[in-house]
């Protein structure tokens, strides 16, 4: 018996600095290409598609130029996701907010998608050897993608974030979108489909499923009480990291999550769940 082949983790080396974002091949599909700036890093090669888990700048970024390089190339996106890629608008003025005047080195040019590219999802659909789950909590357009031959779940962000070769994990909380019980049920939706791995975009494949996931709703679970202060939780977040990863791999995870963007969703959180 023939083993299905594996996707093949790209790393677009955003910035110069490997292993923070994490693209992944799998049989002629991109699953959440990168930014622009990183596009070089997938060839030359046209696509079968893009599978985005969500159209957060650092997944989605790359989008709509690479289908203005392949104009006939499909984008499989959440149905509430889909808007913004047509008319992105809204969402470089919600990233301004955060990027300011980093947007264009951060993540080079978010042009807009054709609609006639978009194949909407709202979960449950199953494609080209692929099933789509709703998995929200971190943006309310976040979907997974499981691998059907191989078991491999491409989860985008609702598995936290992991910088290989280290166990250490955190969850990436920008605003606007955090809910942490629908983001805990999104993990318990990921548990109950049992993945042979999980495919993460910060950073690589693991295959210590369960381990992940437990470590992803443990903090999120310790995150559900406010830390009182912008500062102080800063300080914890890089604190707890430097601790476990040593300062340089520390620089890389908070390269793909900054801690004030943590702060800045979980703060927002906070205080809906206050009001």
């Amino acid at each position: 018996m023939v083993r299905p082949r594996l996707g093949r983790p790209i790393d677009v080396k955003h910035l110069g600095r490997e292993r923070v974002i994490c693209a992944f091949e799998v049989e002629g599909f991109i699953v959440d290409p990168g930014p622009t700036v990183s596009l070089s890093a997938l060839g030359d090669e046209e696509p079968r598609g893009l599978l985005l888990t969500h159209i957060h700048l650092d997944h989605a970024g790359g989008t709509g130029v690479l289908v203005r390089r392949f104009p006939d190339l499909p984008v499989y996106v959440h149905e509430r996701g889909a808007r913004h890629l047509v008319d992105p608008a809204k969402l470089l003025a919600s990233a301004k907010r955060v990027y300011g005047d980093e947007m264009d080195s951060l993540w080079g040019e978010f042009a807009p998608v054709p609609e006639k590219n978009i194949r909407p999802l709202a979960g449950g659909e199953r494609f080209d050897g692929f099933r789509v789950e709703y998995t929200p909590g971190h943006a309310v357009h976040h979907v997974t993608y499981l691998h059907e031959k191989t078991g491999d779940a491409y989860v985008g962000d609702v598995a936290g974030i992991r910088i290989p070769p280290h166990a250490h994990t955190y969850a990436p909380t920008p605003p606007p979108d955090i809910d942490i019980p629908v983001w805990l049920e999104s993990l318990e939706l990921v548990r109950g489909l049992e993945p042979q791995a999980l495919c993460l975009t910060h950073f690589g494949r693991f295959e210590d499923v369960g381990d992940q996931l437990d470590a992803v709703a443990a903090y999120l679970d310790r995150r559900r009480e406010p830390v009182p202060g912008e500062e102080a939780f800063e300080q914890q977040v890089i604190g707890e990291t430097v601790e476990a990863v040593g300062p340089d791999d520390a620089a890389t995870y908070f390269q793909a999550a900054p801690p004030d963007q943590i702060w800045w969703g979980l703060h927002r959180y906070w205080e809906q769940q206050a009001q």
